[in-house]
């Protein structure tokens, strides 16, 4: 399941941001890959040990924890701290698949979902899709500013190579509280159906019956 949410960071988060990634120390982003993705992984990332990065961090989180879809889209137990991207013209990230479990002891996560947080404006800059593979189909997306999209963190997908001006963008990884990934997708459209049942009847049988499914399958494979 690949969700793509709108306006997660608002205007003024977003100035806030590129404000901060102005004086920020960024450093080879391969230090952070695993081995074999090292190889294939061309960017730059703010250095986490600032406290630019602090701040970074702490605008990103509040908004996550915020956003409605992502919660519902997630169901988040743990997340990793995020970390911030910069591609300048030429730099890339080839296909690779997501550690699955990133930290150590104490503060392991399992990463089940990654979620990309676009921080440029689309016009500002040339190439720097991110390309998912999703069922043997590529599928690109380029995001507004202050968008986000959740995607399997067990798909192949890579960064296209900028060709013009900078991206920059946020990511985190979410270890939800339903492993599976299609029990995920089955209690997302439940959820939506309940939605909009009750925006168009209220609280009637109906969806109260959908509302009772809902909540004792989620009670039922939610490892917490």
């Amino acid at each position: 399941m690949i969700i793509c949410a709108p306006n997660v960071l608002t205007a003024e988060e977003l100035s806030a941001i590129h404000s901060e990634l102005r004086g920020a120390p960024f450093i080879d982003g391969a230090t952070t890959a695993g081995w074999s993705a090292r190889e294939v992984k061309k960017n730059l990332q703010v250095d986490i040990s600032t406290e630019s990065y602090a701040k970074l961090q702490e605008i990103v989180r509040t908004a996550f924890l915020r956003s409605a879809m992502l919660q519902m889209a997630t169901l988040p137990s743990a997340t990793t701290q995020a970390l911030f991207n910069r591609y300048d013209v030429g730099m890339t990230y080839g296909p690779h698949v997501d550690a699955p479990v990133m930290g150590g002891i104490g503060n392991a996560v399992r990463s089940d979902i990654a979620i990309t947080v676009f921080l440029s404006d689309p016009k500002t800059y040339d190439g720097g899709d991110l390309v998912v593979d999703a069922n043997g189909m590529d599928c690109g997306f380029k995001l507004d500013a202050g968008s986000a999209i959740a995607y399997p963190a067990n798909s192949l997908h890579h960064v296209s190579p900028v060709t013009r001006g900078a991206r920059y963008a946020a990511v985190i990884w979410v270890q939800s509280q339903v492993r599976d990934a299609g029990k995920r997708e089955l209690l997302w459209d439940l959820d939506n159906a309940k939605r909009q049942i009750f925006s168009r009847e209220g609280k009637s049988a109906t969806f109260d019956a959908v509302s009772k499914s809902h909540a004792n399958l989620l009670r039922m494979w939610a490892d917490v």
